[in-house]
């Protein structure tokens, strides 16, 4: 049986892994990166500072260096919003953490048909499907442990893992945005 759990709750599901965590992001902003400071320098086309104290980074860093992996495919429409284009300069700061960050096309993953929906998958055995309001600020998340419902969503990942691409090889036109007022030089 599905089980809603708060925010708090859904961050202590990256305490609780053991071998992997694999997140799709398929949003176009996320509420919660325009209130770090790393954003508001990318945005002034500062380098960002990466803070890799936050409770979040110390969790993966921790994870990983007990051996688990932690991986994502970033979904990036064409052209890509202001908010993807600031989670491509992330990239760099979940590299530090040790994670693996891939990208894939909006239209190959509609071309793949998967899901249009955030969510994340530890140690292949629990989904937890993302929830957000209009506002793009996380409210929570379903787990779902059930097998034929983890197995949808494995094989989604699995589909991402194949075709997305390192974000760092992930080639973005310089001046093209879907946001006027991005960052210039990127």
């Amino acid at each position: 049986m599905p089980t809603d759990i708060n925010p708090q709750e859904f961050a202590g599901l990256f305490e609780t892994f053991v071998h992997s965590a694999w997140r799709l992001e398929v949003r176009g902003r996320y509420a919660s990166d325009e209130d770090d400071p790393a954003y508001g320098q990318w945005l002034r086309g500062e380098t960002p500072q990466w803070d890799l104290t936050t409770p979040y980074a110390r969790t993966i860093r921790h994870q990983i260096g007990g051996g688990a992996r932690v991986e994502r495919a970033r979904i990036l429409d064409t052209p890509p919003t202001t908010g993807q284009l600031y989670l491509l300069a992330h990239g760099q700061k979940n590299e530090l953490l040790g994670e693996d960050v891939r990208c894939l096309s909006r239209s190959s993953a509609h071309r793949l048909n998967l899901p249009n929906a955030d969510f994340w998958i530890f140690d292949d055995r629990q989904v937890a499907l993302l929830h957000f309001d209009d506002e793009d600020c996380l409210l929570g998340a379903t787990v779902i442990e059930e097998p034929d419902g983890v197995g949808r969503y494995r094989r989604a990942g699995a589909l991402a893992r194949r075709h997305a691409i390192p974000y760092r090889a992930y080639a973005i036109p310089r001046r093209v945005c879907a946001d006027p007022g991005r960052p210039r030089g990127l």
